[in-house]
């Protein structure tokens, strides 16, 4: 099987992420090497994963047992809530980098901005010192809102490179990616399904029938073309194919736009000003 021509998006270092990945939250470890195993050999090559989810291991297993050069391969991990702070993130990067078995990730997130315990300040600049010393390639936040992100942009160093969000057509952000836009930060989704509650959309579905795609894909390449990096999870081959099979089909302006009209408000996560 030939591998697929996945898009980049090219962050604001330079830095060159392929636009649609493959997610492991809530994989068990020992799902995981399998999972990963299958994304991989399907053709992905950006894997995400985070220190939470407790399956860097895993991770780390697949990626050994690939035979992929490193420099072909885009890895994602994230710092957890209770390792917020200088010394406490720099200690988790090094747990992390060595379940995973590697010498270096390619982005460094820090997972929430936990206002309550006012520590993604100093957490920041220990991604930077992380970044200045070649141990990440790209630095980078998820779940951050625009003060959030201000603060950083007003007392860190570098911009931030990516913010990870809960982004699906029942939760599209317009007002956060609008900030990510002006400021130069690529907009990354989680939940690009909402866990399956869009799918059953009309203008989703609708859009399904017409191309004969399923309402998976649809999503998902309405992800594509609005320029966000995408990171569905499965742990099912021929999902995990699937959702891959995106990139020989278009939705046209009416269909962005019927989509667009399927804004809820809908989360299936916490609210970021909320968790701790």
């Amino acid at each position: 099987m030939s591998t697929p021509n996945v898009p980049t998006v090219r962050l604001n270092n330079g830095v060159e992420i392929p636009q649609l990945g493959f997610g492991v939250f809530q994989v068990p470890d020992d799902q995981t090497a399998a999972a990963v195993t299958s994304a991989l050999e399907a053709g992905y090559r950006s894997i995400d994963t985070a220190a939470i989810y407790g399956n860097e291991t895993g991770v780390g297993r697949a990626l050994a047992a690939s035979g992929l050069a490193r420099q072909d391969l885009f890895v994602t991990t994230k710092v957890w809530n209770a390792d917020q702070g200088y010394d406490a993130t720099l200690r988790a990067f090094d747990t992390s980098l060595a379940k995973l078995g590697l010498d270096h990730v390619d982005l460094y997130l820090i997972h929430w901005p936990t206002p309550a315990r006012d520590r993604y300040p100093d957490t920041w600049r220990a991604i930077e010192r992380l970044a200045a010393e070649g141990r990440i390639r790209a630095a980078g936040v998820s779940n951050f809102q625009p003060a959030h992100l201000k603060r950083l942009l007003d007392t860190g160093e570098l911009v931030p490179a990516v913010n990870q969000i809960e982004l699906h057509p029942g939760l599209q952000q317009a007002e956060l990616r609008a900030f990510h836009a002006a400021h130069g930060i690529a907009t990354e989704a989680w939940s690009p399904l909402a866990q399956g509650a869009v799918l059953d959309d009309p203008a989703v579905t609708a859009i399904a029938r017409r191309t004969g795609k399923s309402p998976a894909q649809v999503v998902l390449r309405w992800h594509l073309q609005l320029g966000t990096i995408v990171i569905p999870k499965s742990v099912t081959p021929a999902r995990i194919r699937e959702n891959l099979d995106v990139l020989d089909f278009e939705l046209t302006e009416q269909d962005m736009t019927a989509i667009a009209s399927g804004d809820r408000e809908l989360r299936t996560g916490p609210d970021p000003d909320q968790f701790n």
